[in-house]
């Protein structure tokens, strides 16, 4: 989530999420209010990694959910939180809404981006950096330029635009640093360089320890690179995300501590809490669980397969091919195969699962 002011910014948050809460009981049918107080609890979960503030920013726009005459912000922040809950279609919908207008509002376009990446829609990423290199300029603009290169197979290209990005003086704000670090990170580590990935996401933690989206990453690539005891520190906060809590476990079962048995626990409660509450979006901790911990992978590529119809981000690709290789149905994953050679990603462990597919006895048939 970020300020209008650039793209990169992001509020804070403190006292003030309290006083919106209570302006908003206060007078739940009142636009502006309600507008404030879910953008804030939006950002919270966000920033946090824990989905549950999106019901809070959903319980928000309730009265306008159905709403065709909304201001920008309306259909913004409407379209942010149906995404949260998976209907990519319908969050795209409403920012294209609100991009007509309010087109220079560069957050929008942020989104609008993300989601078309996160479609594979990769002409209509690109469009959008244009645009946005048009409406802000090619610095503001230049970041996600970075994203598309190494989201099409440009790893080290993408690293060295973001070397320089980060060292631009209109760049050093905190959040701008977090940004720019966790997508320079990225794309080293889809270059192939995992060390200096982790030097760069453990500066910035460093330096934010409060992100979840660069403690989550470090953590996810320890683990990965069997750095199992630092990324069991890195993973262990007082109240682990269920993604957090994932990574622990990942670590605890590689340093076999002892403690792979509670935290396995942990996430069941948590799980079967979730089924309790009907929720019945597939959010990748459980994908992780099922497959790369190895609790089902039967069920997992089950799920791989529905949720590959909705999002086709990296490490739901690299999921579901471990899936599909772990239930001995190669083809299954023909998607991610076809994926990879329509957008041209690669990265070390997405490649090797693919060239394990495609040797595999069974694959016979398939994408070439």
């Amino acid at each position: 989530m970020v300020l209008p002011k650039s793209v990169h910014a992001q509020g804070a948050r403190d006292g003030s999420l309290r006083a919106l809460d209570k302006a908003w009981r206060a007078q739940p049918k009142d636009l502006d209010t309600s507008l404030a107080y879910a953008r804030a609890v939006f950002s919270a979960g966000v920033r946090e990694g824990d989905l549950r503030w999106f019901g809070s920013a959903k319980a928000a726009l309730t009265p306008w959910w159905q709403a065709t005459d909304l201001p920008a912000e309306g259909f913004f922040l409407r379209g942010l939180v149906k995404q949260g809950f998976h209907d990519f279609e319908g969050g795209l919908q409403d920012i294209h809404a609100a991009i007509a207008k309010e087109p220079a509002r560069p957050e929008f376009w942020s989104w609008r981006f993300a989601l078309h990446l996160l479609q594979a829609d990769m002409t209509a990423a690109r469009q959008d950096c244009e645009e946005m290199a048009r409406l802000f300029g090619p610095q503001e603009a230049g970041v996600y330029r970075a994203i598309l290169l190494y989201r099409t197979g440009q790893g080290q290209a993408a690293a060295e635009m973001l070397q320089t990005l980060v060292r631009a003086p209109e760049m050093q704000n905190a959040s701008s640093q977090d940004w720019l670090g966790f997508h320079l990170g990225e794309a080293l580590r889809v270059a192939g360089q995992p060390q200096q990935a982790i030097a760069v996401w453990d500066k910035q933690l460093k330096a934010s320890p409060q992100s979840h989206l660069l403690r989550l990453s470090l953590a996810e690539l320890l683990n990965q690179q069997a750095q199992f005891r630092q990324a069991k520190l890195i993973a262990s906060t007082p109240e682990p995300s269920d993604a957090l809590l994932m990574q622990a476990l990942l670590a605890s079962r590689g340093l076999q501590d002892g403690e792979q048995a509670k935290l396995a626990a942990l996430l069941d409660a948590r799980f079967l809490s979730q089924a309790l509450r009907q929720e019945s979006l597939i959010e990748r901790p459980r994908l992780v669980y099922l497959i790369g911990y190895g609790k089902d992978p039967a069920a997992g590529l089950a799920l791989s397969v529905d949720n590959w119809k909705l999002q086709k981000e990296p490490p739901d690709a690299v999921l579901f091919a471990q899936a599909a290789l772990a239930a001995n149905q190669p083809l299954t994953a023909e998607p991610v195969v076809s994926w990879a050679e329509k957008t041209a990603y690669t990265e070390p462990q997405l490649k090797l699962l693919i060239g394990q597919l495609k040797a595999h006895p069974r694959w016979t048939g398939g994408a070439k």
